[in-house]
């Protein structure tokens, strides 16, 4: 889990945007499917596993499945889709992994 809380975020500042007056307000940016980005950075390194790669492209998927549910239903099943397809392992370390990310940021987990 190390490799992947090292280089999850790697892909925010190339996806950073302004969305609405409230990041305006708050100088704050918004990092819409940043971790896709980021495991497109990564994913040629040799020097990490398959499973750090995946949890990097991946690690944002439960909130993105939480959110999408009543917002978008095809994000929603696109992405239930893929979260389907992942082994019960790497399911439960990213609900880890998604839990001390929070932490880290001071947040609570919805």
């Amino acid at each position: 889990m190390l490799g992947a809380a090292l280089f999850h975020d790697v892909g925010k500042p190339s996806t950073a945007f302004v969305k609405d007056d409230e990041d305006r307000q708050y100088n704050e940016y918004s990092f819409t499917d940043h971790e896709e980005r980021s495991y497109q950075i990564i994913k040629n390194w040799s020097f990490l596993s398959e499973y750090t790669k995946n949890m990097v492209r991946y690690h944002y998927l439960i909130r993105d499945i939480s959110l999408s549910k009543s917002r978008n239903k095809q994000r929603y099943e696109e992405k239930k889709n893929i979260w389907d397809g992942l082994s019960q392992n790497l399911q439960d370390d990213l609900a880890i992994f998604l839990k001390l990310d929070d932490e880290g940021k001071g947040k609570k987990r919805r």
